[in-house]
């Protein structure tokens, strides 16, 4: 398969929420708008699903997905709608492609497989931690919660850096979940900004106000405009001024892509298994 049909194809299955490479491939086979975008012809044979799955795998190996980003930032910079001045980042998590019943202890004694189809496992009054357990179906995915009153789940975590002119996403990243992946997830894609001569603005909310965080951000050449916990990081001599308060109203507009990538994109529950496969 040509790289370039095969990232179409990607293309229509994310922008119209088809949930399966077979389902996609059955869409293909009778729609006419969607062999048109992909490039084939009416009498062209649609490829087997099994055999777009292995194609894709060519897409991590050439770094196609980052390279084709990247075309599309030197675009939209071309018209002019990107600010290299402000931005904002976050992260979110994003449920992996495992269930509870698939996470089990590292050093244990291999068990039997349970009988049924959907078997009860019982784990009341066991500690389950990711030192000690791990998926067996996604070895790569962490139990983590986004904070004391939810659930557990395992998962990954989702980071994206905004500009805020117009709130185009500049960079975003796929990594384990822990408690530190956020801010050391941001702090290396604003490194990979270039470098400028002024001074910058980063907007957060307050898992980013820490000391860490804001010391890392300003040798970086950004002055961070984070929200503020009760022993902030941060004193009035950022928050007396104005584009303190501007970042802080601009920097919500981060949670759409978000909500886009859970709902539209069918992020919500990753499709596939392993961090590599899904960030890209």
């Amino acid at each position: 398969i040509p790289p370039e049909k095969l990232l179409r194809a990607l293309l229509l299955q994310m922008l119209y929420s088809i949930r399966s490479e077979r389902l996609l491939m059955e869409e293909l086979d009778y729609s006419l708008l969607y062999r048109w975008f992909v490039g084939l012809s009416l009498d062209d044979p649609i490829w087997d699903a099994t055999t777009f799955t292995k194609n894709r795998d060519r897409l991590l190996d050439g770094d196609i997905a980052t390279a084709f980003f990247t075309e599309v930032l030197t675009a939209i910079k071309g018209d002019g709608l990107l600010s290299d001045e402000h931005f904002t980042v976050d992260g979110t998590l994003l449920e992996a492609w495992a269930s509870h019943k698939s996470f089990k202890p590292k050093d244990g004694p291999p068990s039997e497989p349970p009988a049924g189809h959907n078997a009860e496992v019982g784990w009341h009054g066991e500690k389950r931690k990711d030192d000690t357990h791990e998926s067996s179906t996604d070895p790569e995915a962490r139990l983590y919660r986004k904070s004391n009153n939810t659930a557990a789940t395992l998962c990954y975590a989702g980071h994206l850096l905004m500009e805020n002119r117009s709130a185009l996403i500049v960079d975003a990243e796929l990594t384990i979940a822990d408690g530190y992946a956020a801010r050391a997830t941001a702090l290396e894609m604003l490194g990979r900004l270039p470098r400028q001569a002024r001074r910058r603005t980063v907007a957060g909310d307050k898992a980013y106000d820490t000391k860490g965080f804001v010391a890392q951000a300003q040798k970086l050449g950004f002055t961070p405009h984070v929200a503020q916990n009760t022993n902030s990081a941060i004193d009035g001599r950022t928050t007396r001024h104005g584009g303190h308060v501007v970042s802080q109203r601009i920097r919500k507009r981060i949670e759409e892509p978000f909500g886009w990538t859970k709902t539209i994109g069918g992020g919500r529950q990753l499709r596939y298994r392993c961090r590599e496969r899904n960030g890209a």
